[in-house]
């Protein structure tokens, strides 16, 4: 079997890990020659930029679209219930030559419910209403990525697909993940070259909120993470002159720059905070499109600037209430 795999764009963060590995390992795999079988399968990457600015009682966040070759598809939006969503990169649309449509993973994501308390919790896993969601996006991958039979060259922390999870759940408040999907591979062995490829179970890592007493800022998240851009606040520190021109252009964002700076976005007004952020956005976007939205504690998600393209929600559960919280661990008293 044959592999091509095309570029996409992504979402961006300042903890997202290196994945030029990655892209030079597709990048031979898409110049090779090879015949079309029916079999063939074509992973698209998404890539790009994702800022996340934790306002008051909001989480609003912006992602611009930075595609890595002509056929690149955007960052999406998957709805995972009332209190979460996943901007979802890396390799998020997958393409089988016998088939018309694609395979995206933003669709057809079901509504989860958390595990029971006895049950078995692995390494690096998240809470349980995460786990559930990382395990759903965990057994949409699994067939895709076992067609994967020619050998890359990924590192052991290179992930193959990323989530950035944000959320509002009732019982815990404002939270941002980096759900992060690997993959290994081992030789099946014979004369030809044809390897076995296993998706691993997602890891999680909490960008959002921080430890105690540590600032409460701005979250970024790059895909791909090499080259790393200037994260936001080092614009704002170092006296960008296209961020200080949005800065100066209203007071009203002059003292959200202000809070950011004191490391206490928590207190930000979350009209004035959607305001500055798509300020930034159409500044550091420049060409590109980009999308904003918000996850309020009181009325969920809702966009700012819609994606050029539909959004798929989460299928419903009809047994779950609408207001059944998802998240069972403490709250953050900070």
């Amino acid at each position: 079997m044959c592999l091509h795999w095309e570029y996409a764009i992504a979402v961006t963060c300042t903890r997202c890990i290196p994945i030029g590995a990655l892209l030079l390992a597709l990048s031979s795999w898409a110049a090779a020659p090879c015949r079309a079988q029916e079999d063939e399968i074509v992973a698209n990457l998404a890539g790009g930029r994702v800022i996340i600015l934790p306002a008051r009682d909001t989480l609003i966040f912006g992602a611009i679209d930075q595609p890595l070759e002509a056929k690149s598809v955007p960052p999406r939006v998957a709805a995972l219930g009332p209190e979460h969503i996943g901007i979802l990169f890396g390799a998020s649309e997958w393409q089988i030559t016998a088939q018309p449509r694609p395979i995206r993973l933003d669709r057809d994501v079901p509504e989860t419910r958390p595990p029971g308390k006895n049950v078995y919790r692995p390494p690096d896993s998240g809470e349980p209403d995460l786990e559930a969601i990382g395990v759903a996006f965990l057994e949409k991958l699994r067939p895709l990525v076992s067609s994967l039979h020619h050998k890359f060259d990924l590192k052991p922390e290179d992930p193959i697909f990323q989530i950035v999870l944000i959320g509002y759940p009732r019982s815990y408040g404002p939270e941002v993940w980096l759900v992060e999907y690997r993959a290994e591979q081992e030789s099946v062995g014979g004369a030809t070259e044809y390897w076995q490829t296993h998706i691993q179970r997602p890891r999680f890592t909490q960008l959002y909120p921080p430890e105690k007493h540590e600032a409460k800022t701005v979250v970024e998240v790059n895909f791909p993470a090499d080259p790393q851009p200037v994260p936001l606040m080092g614009l704002i520190q170092s006296g960008d002159p296209r961020i200080a021109q949005v800065r100066n252009a209203d007071p009203k964002f002059a003292k959200v720059v202000e809070l950011l700076e004191r490391g206490q976005a928590n207190k930000v007004n979350p009209d004035d905070a959607a305001d500055f952020l798509r300020a930034v956005l159409t500044v550091l976007a420049g060409k590109s499109p980009f999308i904003e939205g918000k996850m309020e504690e009181s009325r969920g998600f809702q966009w700012i600037v819609q994606p050029q393209e539909p959004v798929e929600k989460a299928k419903q559960d009809q047994d779950r209430p609408p207001d059944a919280p998802t998240l069972v661990r403490k709250p953050n008293p900070n």
